[in-house]
């Protein structure tokens, strides 16, 4: 009697943190986009001069759109200080869960 093998379960990650909040920033621009994993699509963005404007448009697109939270994924020099603080507080500040 053969038993076949188990059905692969669905990737966890992909129902856990279906939306993911990225940053870039260099010297003159901050820019900010939040990317939807499963499909790699960007679901919302914004490029401004500014990190605390970034947060507050980009949490206000995410509400008009139905994404109540985001995770945050950082870059390994990007710790939680100066511009990166003032994103992720501002979009937390217009609503957003973050994960």
């Amino acid at each position: 009697m053969v038993i076949p093998p188990p059905a692969k379960a669905p990737r966890i990650i992909n129902f856990l943190k279906p939306y993911v909040l990225k940053m870039h920033f260099t010297n003159k621009f901050v820019s900010a986009q939040v990317i939807h994993s499963p499909t790699a699509t960007v679901a919302s963005s914004a490029n401004v001069a500014a990190a605390v404007k970034i947060g507050k448009i980009l949490g206000e697109r995410l509400l008009l759109k139905g994404i109540p939270a985001v995770a945050v994924h950082s870059k390994r020099e990007q710790t939680y200080h100066g511009k990166v603080k003032a994103v992720i507080d501002s979009v937390r500040e217009a609503g957003v869960k973050l994960l």
